[in-house]
């Protein structure tokens, strides 16, 4: 074998061996893509809101409570409410991967009990925003909650607009809504994403403060109640 017929030969294995691997790759690359099996697609993705939250007093509920589990007795002799935002919903496909709740929440704060005439100076309204995503959701009816604690009640007010938005494991929105009792805010309407709303100023202040505690029940005591509805969340 002459020596331009042995570069020609080397050439050609080499050539042979990089689309081997290429192919072999493309091969892994195909069986990760399918580790989650087929995408579900047309009715079986469909998500279907049965029921949308409430708001002001319909969703302020006081927390379950077993008598006599603790020693050192009640701290608080009245009854504490708390925020518990709920929505009901019913799912089509045998099983979906995973749905993302992004929660979105505005408290008034003259509707506050416990800070009566807003001696605390704060302002008419709090936002608050959180993602719960639930995984491996069977085929039937279903719910989604977030809470907030009893003092954010007492400081901050009732809910008076709750919006919501589902998404899959692509990001696509299936689902969603918004309830509210807010003059300027409609409903069905992502008040959260409109700019002119979320950064009013009433004679130079906010007219909402962005603050933080919003969180899944299973973080809560109602994790204890039907616990049956509600699918198992990222921890």
């Amino acid at each position: 074998m002459n020596k331009k017929l042995m570069t020609l030969v080397t050439v050609a294995l080499a050539a042979t061996a990089v689309m081997a691997a290429g192919a072999r790759k493309k091969g892994v690359k195909a069986m990760a893509g399918n580790e989650d099996g087929p995408e579900t697609t047309g009715r079986e993705a469909k998500v279907n809101i049965d029921q949308m939250p409430k708001t002001g007093q319909q969703c302020c509920l006081p927390a379950p409570g077993i008598a006599g589990a603790s020693m050192i007795g009640n701290c608080y002799t009245k009854p504490r409410k708390w925020i518990v935002v709920e929505t009901k919903y019913t799912t089509y496909a045998k099983f979906l991967d995973q749905l993302t709740f992004n929660w979105h929440v505005l408290l008034e704060t003259k509707s506050a009990k416990e800070n009566k005439g807003n001696k605390m100076g704060l302002a008419p309204y709090s936002y608050f925003n959180t993602t719960v995503t639930y995984f491996n959701i069977p085929q039937g009816s279903h719910a989604a909650c977030v809470c907030l604690p009893p003092s954010y009640l007492e400081l901050y007010g009732e809910p008076k607009a709750i919006g919501f938005t589902i998404s899959n494991q692509n990001g696509d929105i299936l689902g969603g809504g918004t309830v509210s009792e807010v003059k300027g805010i409609k409903n069905d309407t992502q008040f959260w994403e409109n700019q002119e709303i979320m950064n009013m100023q009433v004679g130079g202040k906010p007219m909402i403060e962005r603050r933080q505690g919003l969180v899944d029940r299973s973080k809560t005591i109602w994790a204890l109640v039907n616990p049956n509805d509600y699918e198992a969340t990222m921890q």
